[in-house]
């Protein structure tokens, strides 16, 4: 990976003491607008209170201009990764944007940013296993014209169910618009939907949407309000870790987030 160049002309692993004469807050803020540099391309390691997350950085960016860094802001703040993993499962995509992101000089500086929205495309494995959690005896897919079909999970040649989703607070509904077997016979719109309760979802985060697109269902979601406390000593190892090249970061994200 080719090392990224300076940034407001400092050296990204320049040592966080040659910057103290431009004061401890500052200090910190550009530690971690290198870190945003450093990270792309990158397989991260995240290890979460219940479970490890592990996904690779490929966008990371920011419009951040003189006058909002010399007070602590970042603006909004984009990320991508992909081969993301949490646990056993798998999935593509993730997209995350941290609005009015910033950076509090507090002790030790926190940095926060509120909302923050959130995107994740779910592939046909964990897919398959999200409908049959919602209906035990069914399968389900979504096909490359990113329309969702449910079978009979012991006889999937038995034909298919077409369905649409609709959001509403923490039920997710199901709504059969089609039935497919050597040829497809549109329901009538007023086919009654099959709700589908949605577990509490961690950190006050909430879903916003299910779509479906191809062979994926995309989730977004958005998290009121995001902050974490970033000792020196934190950015500092992973400084340390980044400069290893070829060697993923690992990362202890704090237990308490909000």
């Amino acid at each position: 990976m080719t090392r990224p160049g300076s940034l407001f002309g400092w050296e990204p692993l320049r040592p966080l003491g040659r910057l103290a004469s431009t004061g401890s807050f500052a200090a910190h803020l550009t530690a971690f607008v290198t870190l945003r540099q450093l990270v792309l391309g990158r397989r991260l390691a995240v290890r979460l209170d219940d479970g490890d997350l592990v996904l690779t950085v490929v966008e990371a960016d920011s419009r951040v201009g003189l006058r909002g860094f010399a007070a602590g802001r970042l603006n909004d703040v984009r990320v991508v990764a992909e081969q993301v993993r949490w646990k056993e499962h798998r999935f593509g995509r993730a997209t995350m944007v941290l609005h009015d992101m910033r950076m509090e000089a507090s002790s030790p500086p926190v940095l926060l940013a509120a909302p923050v929205e959130l995107t994740l495309d779910v592939p046909a494995g964990p897919l398959d296993e999200l409908f049959r959690w919602a209906a035990p005896r069914l399968a389900g897919d979504v096909g490359p014209d990113g329309v969702a079909r449910l079978r009979l999970a012991n006889r999937r040649s038995a034909g298919h169910v077409e369905i649409e989703t609709r959001l509403e607070e923490s039920t997710l509904w199901l709504r059969p618009i089609a039935v497919a077997r050597r040829r497809r016979w549109a329901l009538p719109a007023r086919t009654p939907a099959y709700p589908v309760r949605l577990p509490p979802l961690p950190h006050g985060l909430e879903l916003t949407g299910v779509e479906f697109d191809s062979n994926v269902v995309r989730l977004t979601g958005v998290l009121p309000e995001w902050r974490m406390e970033i000792p020196r000593s934190r950015l500092e190892d992973m400084i340390s870790q980044l400069s290893a090249v070829g060697r993923p970061l690992k990362l202890i994200w704090p237990s308490r987030t909000t």
